[in-house]
């Protein structure tokens, strides 16, 4: 895997724009290693904080809707998207709902597509009810038929990248192994995507690990992730 990620793409190339979107209880703050990272490879970004634990994942598509429209009409090029975790469903979600016309290219970091064994155990959790709000009820395995609708399988390039190391041996007990102690690899899968890349590290730490952000860019600019020693 490389150490050092491409620079041959500047800013004044026109090389699109990207949209970046956190995870569930976190902020754009948690994106900014990664916005730099894509404004250095030449890409101009946007890295919007959305209220995360407040909404359905409809709801936060469509309220994010206006910001990222402006945002599209001031880029050259293809428009992008960069979303760790929970952040690559609401992507999906807006995509079903609001797709743009110069539609780029799609990277999802530790994004539970195919759901999270953790969700199922504390849906019914008070705690967990009052801390994850309604998104985090759509975050289980088993979705209802309101949900699966609003999440069809992507027809348009997507890259995803997962982690196999985990901070949180408890949660690890729960997910199949490998798992980047948050969501299991075989969850970040999804029917449809371009290409799937391992690292080693953790789920929160994806955002910012350095091959996470070269295989990023290397999907951003190649449609595939790059496989070099």
């Amino acid at each position: 895997m490389p150490e050092t990620c491409e620079r041959s793409v500047t800013p004044s190339s026109g090389g699109g724009g990207v949209v970046l979107l956190h995870g569930i209880a976190r902020t754009a703050r948690s994106l900014r290693g990664m916005e730099r990272a894509m404004a250095d490879a030449g890409f101009a970004t946007l890295n919007l904080d959305y209220p995360s634990r407040r909404a359905t994942l409809a709801t936060l598509a469509d309220e994010l809707h206006p910001s990222i429209a402006a945002f599209a009409a001031e880029v050259r090029g293809p428009l992008h998207f960069v979303a760790h975790s929970m952040g690559g469903l609401v992507v999906r979600a807006y995509l079903a709902r609001h797709r743009p016309p110069r539609l780029g290219r799609v990277v999802m970091l530790g994004t539970p597509n195919g759901g999270s064994e953790i969700a199922d155990l504390l849906r019914d959790v008070a705690l967990y009810r009052a801390a994850f709000g309604p998104a985090g009820q759509q975050l289980v395995t088993r979705r209802d038929p309101v949900t699966e609708a609003l999440l069809p399988p992507p027809d348009y390039p997507v890259g995803i990248v997962a982690g196999n190391r985990s901070l949180y041996p408890l949660a690890s007990l729960v997910l199949p192994k490998p798992n980047d102690g948050r969501v299991s690899v075989r969850n970040t899968r999804l029917e449809g995507m371009h290409d799937h890349v391992v690292i080693a590290t953790s789920h929160p730490q994806l955002v910012s690990h350095p091959a996470a952000i070269c295989q990023t860019i290397a999907f951003l600019r190649h449609g595939r992730f790059s496989y070099e020693s």
